[in-house]
């Protein structure tokens, strides 16, 4: 935003931009609350609350918008549900309804397409809608029965996108702590002639992981971050890995996390952003550097978003 000063009647107007201000956003899955906060912890204020198990959350800045995933009153119930609201958390209204969704988890805005992403768990899906819930799709479908349902290989959690590639990534966390968690990556649309139950499309990016579960690409650097909540060393981590020059194994970038659930990155600055079920919000460097907890005990915290206002 510009505006034109003028000190007096012979000077020359000049163009002042207004500093943006870093927000975060995060979601107390136990109290069913979401936070507004300044990224060093102060200010902090609820702004939504009897929210139904709140786990992934997006926000649309330009439109004034935040869209966060209800997982609903238990994860054995077909109740899940997607809601929108301003920023400051007014003008509240439910996206997707129960019943089509069904245990929803991390969320994504592709403002581009005009499009909503989100991983389904015990749907065992990755869909996605317009962005006023709109033309519901699923894009991948790995399983469908009761049965299929108690295999947590098939659960989808974690999902991000790559616009210049046009695939998206998702996690499939496995077992608790069972090392058979799995991060995936396809097209974003689904080849001719095919489903989402049988795309050949469907490249595993990695596998063998403790329990992988939220996700997020560096864009500029083509770089994939993702929290992993299964058992040390390499659970209760943050994880990276280059997705054009795939590495053998990915680095290892942040440690001792409590269960760690949701991740934002603030590239520009050189930060990253993670929560963990034990309360805790942490940030430190991309690289995993001079880490600093910014609130810890908060409840069981899940989804964070970070953004400039």
């Amino acid at each position: 935003m510009t505006e034109a000063l003028t000190t007096n009647s012979k000077s020359k107007p000049r163009s002042v931009r207004k500093a943006a201000v870093g927000q975060l956003f995060v979601l107390e899955v136990s109290g069913g609350r979401i936070h507004s906060m300044s990224p060093d912890g102060p200010d902090r204020k609820v702004i939504v609350t009897d929210c139904r198990l709140p786990d992934g959350i997006a926000v649309d800045v330009g439109a004034g918008h935040i869209y966060w995933t209800n997982m609903g009153s238990s994860p054995s119930t077909n109740d899940g549900s997607i809601e929108r609201a301003d920023l400051d958390g007014r003008n509240r209204r439910v996206i997707i309804p129960q019943g089509v969704t069904f245990t929803p988890k991390q969320i994504q805005l592709d403002k581009e397409s005009g499009k909503l992403y989100w991983c389904d768990r015990e749907g065992m899906r990755v869909m996605r809608a317009n962005l006023d819930g709109s033309q519901i799709e699923t894009l991948v479908e790995t399983g469908r029965s009761d049965a299929d349902r108690r295999d947590q290989t098939r659960w989808c959690v974690g999902v991000t996108l790559d616009p210049e590639r046009k695939q998206i990534y998702w996690t499939q966390k496995g077992p608790d702590n069972g090392d058979r968690g799995r991060l995936l990556r396809a097209g974003i649309e689904i080849p001719r002639g095919e489903s989402a139950a049988n795309r050949s499309d469907i490249e595993v990016f990695f596998d063998q992981l403790p329990e992988p579960i939220d996700l997020e690409l560096d864009r500029k650097n083509r770089v994939l971050y993702w929290t992993d909540r299964g058992d040390p060393p390499r659970g209760n981590t943050v994880n990276r890995a280059s997705i054009d020059a795939k590495p053998q194994a990915p680095e290892i970038v942040l440690t001792h996390l409590m269960e760690g659930i949701g991740i934002a990155l603030d590239v520009p600055s050189n930060r990253m952003f993670v929560t963990d079920f034990a309360g805790s919000i942490y940030s430190a460097k991309l690289d995993g550097s001079r880490e600093v907890t910014i609130l810890y005990a908060q409840g069981n915290l899940t989804g964070i978003a970070y953004t400039e206002l």
